[in-house]
């Protein structure tokens, strides 16, 4: 896996090298993915991406519009800022609500959730709490106060919380604390391993 913290056009394959790649790619990037994902509660989920999964998602938003090099171009602008940088942790929030019903419903009470997201380390020494920040690319609340399903988040680490992150006694926790949806889900070691390889070494 690339711990590379920067994605460019000279990172994605042309077409016909990736379509012969395509099914051992997909393959490696669901057994990846497996663990870079946390349930918040019921119907939250949090998608932790990295070089691996945006150059994917890259590639394969190319091959499915066949926009070639102008579409990379406008892919990148989209996902390349979703690499985390290595002091970070970067999540795709998706709020999951599969009856179009309940979904229009909840959705329009989960007014600016991104603003009650965070990660907690807890360990001997206390607790580190890290606010989520987002993506401002776009408004995700509307004016009557309905949320988007969809949120880019960013969890900023100093160099002392991801040395704490590291520890293995640190327990990690994801919560929501929305006047509307209030949740909070432990990540398991498996998942906080795999996401501690997205911050840089400090020595």
């Amino acid at each position: 896996m690339s711990n590379k913290t920067q994605l460019t056009a000279d990172d994605i394959m042309d077409m016909d090298q990736y379509v012969s790649n395509r099914k051992e790619i997909r393959k490696y990037m669901i057994a990846m993915k497996k663990n870079r994902r946390q349930a918040v509660g019921p119907a939250v989920m949090l998608y932790f991406e990295n070089f691996e999964t945006m150059r994917y998602q890259v590639q394969e938003m190319v091959l499915a519009e066949k926009g070639g090099e102008e579409q990379v171009a406008e892919e990148l602008a989209s996902y390349a800022p979703l690499v985390p940088n290595g002091n970070e942790l970067i999540a795709t929030m998706m709020l999951e609500y599969a009856d179009a019903v309940v979904r229009a419903r909840k959705l329009a009470k989960l007014g600016r959730i991104e603003e009650y997201v965070s990660i907690s380390l807890e360990a001997g020494d206390g607790v580190d709490k890290i606010q989520a920040t987002w993506e401002k690319d776009v408004e995700r609340t509307s004016p009557d106060g309905k949320t988007s399903s969809i949120h880019f988040l960013h969890f900023p680490f100093t160099d002392e919380q991801i040395k704490k992150y590291q520890q293995s006694e640190t327990k990690v926790v994801v919560a929501i604390n929305h006047p509307n949806y209030g949740h909070m889900a432990i990540v398991p070691e498996e998942t906080k391993n795999a996401l501690g390889q997205d911050f840089k070494k400090i020595v």
